[in-house]
């Protein structure tokens, strides 16, 4: 896998997000909209590393997470979020909703409210996660 199919999947999902959340699928809304946050990060590291660069095992290991926070730090993104999130306070409320998730979101049943406060935490036009993110992968 490669960084344009990360950048592919991440948008990917967060359609199918917005999709199951018009269709009612409360659940299902909430685990993919954190894939497709988790799929973005992983674009901004791939963007990382050099097409014909090997990266180093500690680096490979700590990729392979599905913590948002985890891979906002393995994608040495901190300090441009903290400023971002500085600038722009809506956003950082949003990360705030966004950076909890984990893959382990596909074993609960998720609430309406649920699903749409993260739904729009992650694709939100102006404020969402992901639009941040694409600016950086």
């Amino acid at each position: 896998m490669n960084r344009i199919d990360l950048q592919i999947i991440a948008e990917q999902r967060a359609a199918d997000a917005e999709a199951l959340l018009n269709a009612g699928q409360w659940s299902g809304a909430f685990y993919l909209a954190g894939y497709a946050v988790e799929c973005g990060l992983k674009a901004c590291i791939a963007a990382q590393i050099g097409p014909h660069e090997y990266p180093d095992k500690e680096l490979a290991q700590r990729c392979y997470t599905h913590k948002i926070e985890k891979l906002v730090e393995v994608a040495n993104l901190l300090a441009a979020r903290s400023n971002d999130t500085m600038a722009n306070p809506a956003r950082g409320a949003n990360w705030l909703i966004v950076k909890d998730w984990d893959e382990t979101a596909r074993y609960r049943i998720w609430a309406e409210l649920d699903a749409r406060k993260l739904v729009n935490a992650v694709v939100n036009p102006s404020n969402g996660v992901l639009p941040w993110i694409r600016g950086l992968w």
